[in-house]
């Protein structure tokens, strides 16, 4: 453990309960509650509250102004039978909030990491499994549980109970009704719910919280429209999308993620 530090951010507490390995880092103005384990390798941004029972059991590096809850277990092993103890690390954003019994699992040889980014809010039982990778400002409500490799863009918000499959792509503001299974890539800016999965029109509450301009917000509707709302294959709505949508870079943002789609998209 690195020596207690005083500075803007106060001391650095650590309960005479907790487990703190010598090859951990806490940063100045980490608070570690009892009973929680720190392994090896693990780095703790300064200002982080780790609760109370919490395991972060080694090569994880949480970013500033975390908070972890009580039971949280972070950087343990993939659930992959796969991997061969591979070098691997769980990496988690600044001010970022990881709630009751949530699980993180580090990556594997595949990617080697698993990523959570900045100010992301993962409550309670939600797990985040191996070589996942999440961007900024992402809410997972109660009991999402994701399967490995999965990518979920900035601003997007998951529904509680909802089970996510391995490798799908969830785009930006986009928003996912609780208690869906996704099988398939979401795309970004739209509602969808349901099983099986169906969109719901575009996200226009969360885009209107968001600032997005009404003309942004017209070009999203019309190129939807095209995709979701014709009688053309996806194909044919990329193709008209283009050619009749303002090309900002949101309706390129959306088109492009739909080209991109190897498990196919939420239609």
């Amino acid at each position: 453990m690195s020596d207690t530090k005083l500075g803007t951010r106060g001391e650095t507490v650590v309960h005479e309960t907790a487990i703190i390995h010598e090859r951990a880092e806490l940063g100045q103005g980490v608070h570690v509650g009892p009973w929680a384990i720190i392994g090896p390798n693990v780095r703790v941004g300064d200002g982080t509250e780790i609760g109370p029972r919490v395991l972060v059991e080694r090569d994880t590096t949480l970013g500033m102004d975390c908070s972890i809850a009580n039971g949280a277990v972070l950087g343990t092993d993939p659930q992959d039978l796969k991997y061969k103890g591979e070098d691997s690390v769980l990496e988690v954003g600044d001010r970022t909030v990881v709630r009751e019994y949530a699980t993180l699992n580090r990556g594997t040889s595949w990617s080697g990491r698993t990523v959570v980014g900045t100010d992301c809010l993962l409550m309670a039982y939600t797990h985040v499994a191996h070589d996942c990778e999440l961007g900024n400002h992402i809410i997972l409500s109660n009991a999402v549980n994701m399967a490995g490799h999965v990518l979920i863009e900035d601003w997007a918000i998951v529904g509680g109970m909802t089970p996510i499959h391995q490798f799908v792509r969830i785009g930006a503001h986009s928003f996912i009704g609780g208690g869906s299974r996704v099988p398939q890539d979401v795309p970004p800016y739209c509602r969808v719910a349901g099983n099986p999965l169906k969109p719901y029109g575009l996200n226009s509450v969360g885009l209107e919280r968001r600032g997005f301009t009404p003309e942004v917000r017209k070009a999203l509707k019309q190129a939807y429209r095209l995709l979701f709302q014709s009688k053309l294959n996806v194909s044919q709505g990329l193709a008209r999308a283009e050619a009749e949508v303002q090309p900002i870079p949101e309706v390129r943002h959306l088109l492009e993620f739909i080209r991109a789609s190897e498990r196919g998209v939420t239609v």
